[in-house]
């Protein structure tokens, strides 16, 4: 497949926007990569990039070009995988975009699980806001989204989607931790460690509190959910996550626990798993997507189970 690696010149001159950059990363020439694309121009009969000083741009046709040929890489690798499952070896690559709330407990430990049943199966894990996860399907840089909240894509296909609610993330000592469930009018008394407004959790909580007019001012702000969650653990702030990146077990030993938020307060919200509409996964991404809706559904069974016996428990400091 000689011509793959052709493509995958063109694709790395894309992604690193200049002949020199992707040289380095494809350890070729630079001249030889530019002979490269000029000989695929001249095959196409149309320019792909247009020459600046600051590096390469995509044409309209070179952008059409792109997307084509990540197609042809899908494809490539499906059918590689689908030839490694016939000889029993369970071989294939993952590439799989998610929510920082997925990143630190969640998919990690799905992930070991999974790789202690195929051990040869690989994985690529972009850790973003739902909306550059999204692009990145369009794009078919991955083959799934695990996300928060996915904004609309046209050919979006859910494979599972989840209830979420937002738990507010506090120190073990803090003097809100007596309450089993918080009103944001409770919070809004410390100082607030949120994240930044393009993560999903942070919008849901912009909307609800501009509707009720109730301010929440931020102490301290960032895109990073870790550094949110270490400011919690010597002091009195609040940050807020959905609950699947708050579970006990992923907070048990960090000094952090987690407490609901009043569904009066803010609703629940859906965790999306999803592919593009109509397009054939490889063996191994379908058999890690088996594997993430049933790990979904019983983290949902036991979130469900939790919150009976909470009801079923009086708490006299809600009183």
């Amino acid at each position: 497949m000689r011509h793959l690696r052709f493509l995958r010149y063109f694709d790395q001159v894309v992604r690193s926007g200049s002949i020199r950059k992707a040289a380095e990363v494809l350890n070729v020439t630079a001249s030889a990569l530019n002979r490269r694309i000029m000989d695929l121009e001249d095959e196409l009969g149309t320019q792909l990039f247009e020459r600046q000083a600051r590096g390469m741009r995509l044409t309209a046709a070179g952008e059409v070009f792109a997307r084509f040929i990540r197609s042809q890489f899908a494809e490539t690798e499906r059918m590689r995988s689908q030839i490694e499952d016939l000889k029993g070896l369970r071989r294939g690559n993952v590439r799989i975009a998610c929510s920082q709330a997925l990143a630190h407990g969640f998919l990690p430990e799905a992930i070991g699980v999974f790789q202690r049943s195929y051990p040869l199966v690989t994985f690529e894990v972009s850790v973003s806001d739902h909306e550059r996860a999204m692009a990145a399907l369009a794009g078919l840089e991955v083959d799934v989204v695990l996300v928060f909240r996915p904004p609309p894509l046209p050919n979006f296909q859910p494979l599972l989607t989840l209830k979420q609610r937002l738990v507010a993330l506090m120190a073990a000592g803090h003097p809100l931790t007596a309450k089993a469930t918080l009103r944001l009018s409770d919070c809004r008394l410390y100082p607030l460690a949120l994240p930044e407004r393009s993560i999903g959790g942070r919008q849901l909580l912009d909307e609800v509190t501009a509707r009720a007019g109730l301010a929440l001012t931020p102490s301290i702000q960032s895109n990073s959910f870790e550094f949110l969650r270490g400011c919690l653990s010597k002091g009195e702030a609040i940050s807020f996550q959905i609950e699947v990146g708050a579970l006990p077990d992923h907070l048990a030993g960090s000094g952090v626990v987690a407490r609901a938020i009043d569904h009066r307060d803010v609703p629940v919200a859906n965790l999306v798993l999803g592919q593009l509409r109509d397009r054939n996964l490889p063996v191994a991404v379908a058999m890690f997507c088996e594997h993430l809706k049933a790990a979904l559904r019983r983290m949902e069974t036991e979130a469900e189970l939790e919150e009976y016996q909470v009801q079923q428990t009086p708490i006299n400091s809600n009183r």
